[in-house]
């Protein structure tokens, strides 16, 4: 991935700026600032695109596939734009247990959106993920930085219908 052509063409140019502020503020090894670089970028630019990854690897020296492993690995990280709303499910072993794939049917359903995916409207991106570390709240689902605990799905319509009614009342 190193001998990989670096096209930035669909990178905004100021956000680029930012991001080489911030990088270059860094001190000591900035290989070991990976996360806080992904952090910042994703900040940024709302997601981190193929060639936002490799300009990061090529920054701190490091190789695309290291970069990409780390996106991956982590759920916080968007490789394809996000809605508005980020609904993360929990699928542990406690928030499956006690139904939260009945809730992500239904918060699928609400939204228009496959998993991992942004709906077609622009709100919502759903994700299931392995554990948000709520147990004790099973079953669980976060919107953006906002936790729900002990989640029905009858619950996701009123949920789902507050971030809606907000975005029509910023217009």
């Amino acid at each position: 991935m190193r001998n990989k052509i670096l096209d930035t063409s669909t990178l905004d140019k100021e956000l680029l700026k930012q991001l080489d502020a911030y990088i270059d503020s860094l001190e000591g090894d900035k290989q070991e600032h990976l996360i806080h670089v992904l952090h910042k970028a994703q900040d940024l630019f709302s997601y981190l695109p193929q060639n936002l990854q490799l300009y990061i690897a090529r920054k701190l020296d490091l190789s695309g596939a290291r970069v990409n492993g780390v996106v991956t690995f982590y759920s916080y990280f968007n490789e394809k734009p996000v809605g508005k709303y980020i609904i993360s499910v929990c699928m542990g072993t406690a928030c499956f247990v006690k139904g939260a794939d009945k809730v992500l049917e239904r918060v699928l359903e609400l939204t228009g959106a496959d998993k991992n995916e942004m709906s077609k409207d622009g709100l919502f991106t759903v994700k299931d993920v392995r554990c948000i570390g709520a147990c004790g709240l099973a079953p669980v689902m976060t919107v953006n930085d906002k936790v729900y605990g002990k989640v029905k799905p009858k619950d996701v319509d009123d949920i789902i219908r507050h971030y809606r009614s907000i975005q029509y009342e910023n217009k």
